[in-house]
């Protein structure tokens, strides 16, 4: 792996830098979307160090890049490493919180200092899932309203609403935290990959909130990435074997196993690929306490009566 710093460029934004708060961005074949994010990140008033991993197949991304004022440094893996890019980045981090952001999204003005304030202030706290809007319309995604509607108890620790859920490119986490608990699973390696690091956070004892006064932006690409349903599908029942009661895990595998059977798109490619995958999750199998099992359950509850929603959400 290889890693480059940016040369020294005057940011366009003057207020005085958070010393508390790395932005970690992960990006695959994608400069120009990048770019946009850059630029974002550069406006912000917290002017935050930006580490940029690259899993690019070439060198275009890096020569788009390279000297641009946001970027702080640039890893660069000797192979793809999907979602575990991140874990990569935080390694690289010296400040003790760590927003996440994609190459097609960035933080609202504000926000990152926001989100190290509550930090600070709640040092059980681990994670912290934003509020999304897409697009140039600002669009709710609609994950903000099944956070803002768990049913998960209250916490006086903790702000907003206890989650055991999030999106990847709209979260914060603290350093400290995220590593104890080993960051995101290299089983999982991307797609719906953030619920297993909520559960994992939980059973350390860290809290998982959702806070709506913190606001990332996400303009994804129209034509999106290929393979994603695929992806989300096998890591959905993946996390049920690696984490939850053999009932649980057992209902998810059935459930994938049907979908197969119809011919549903990316089913058939799901389940190959958790069968392949499924000695490893075993060998790697920890439950979960019970308080956060129960927890779990709760939300398989609500999530019960949204059919129509992410099966990994």
């Amino acid at each position: 792996m290889s890693t480059e710093s940016a040369p020294g460029r005057t940011r366009r934004a003057t207020a005085a830098p958070d010393p508390r708060i790395t932005v970690a961005v992960i990006t695959r074949d994608r400069a120009a979307s990048l770019l946009r994010t850059l630029d974002a990140l550069a406006e912000l008033p917290e002017r935050p160090p930006v580490i940029v991993v690259d899993n690019s197949r070439d060198d275009t991304t890096r020569r788009a890049v390279r000297g641009h004022p946001a970027l702080t440094r640039l890893l660069r893996p000797a192979v793809n490493t999907g979602a575990l890019g991140r874990n990569l980045a935080v390694r690289h981090a010296r400040t003790p919180y760590v927003a996440f952001s994609d190459d097609d999204s960035w933080w609202e003005p504000g926000s990152l200092r926001r989100a190290a304030d509550l930090l600070d202030h709640h040092p059980r706290l681990g994670l912290l899932a934003a509020r999304t809007l897409v697009g140039d319309q600002a669009a709710e995604d609609p994950l903000n309203a099944v956070l803002d509607a768990s049913p998960l108890p209250a916490e006086p620790d903790l702000p907003g609403r206890p989650v055991l859920g999030f999106l990847g490119c709209a979260c914060v986490v603290r350093r400290e935290a995220f590593l104890a608990v080993g960051g995101f699973h290299p089983l999982l390696f991307f797609g719906g990959e953030e619920t297993l690091l909520a559960y994992d956070l939980a059973a350390e004892g860290w809290g998982v909130a959702y806070e709506p006064t913190l606001c990332a932006r996400h303009h994804p690409e129209d034509h999106g990435r290929t393979g994603r349903p695929f992806l989300v599908r096998r890591n959905h029942v993946l996390t049920t074997c690696l984490r939850r009661p053999w009932p649980v895990a057992l209902r998810a595998g059935a459930g994938l196993a049907v979908a197969a059977a119809a011919g549903r798109p990316g089913a058939r490619r799901a389940l190959k690929e958790t069968l392949v995958r499924f000695p490893a999750a075993l060998a790697r199998r920890r439950t979960l306490p019970p308080h956060v099992e129960h927890a779990a359950r709760l939300l398989d509850r609500q999530a019960a009566v949204r059919p129509q929603e992410d099966p990994a959400r």
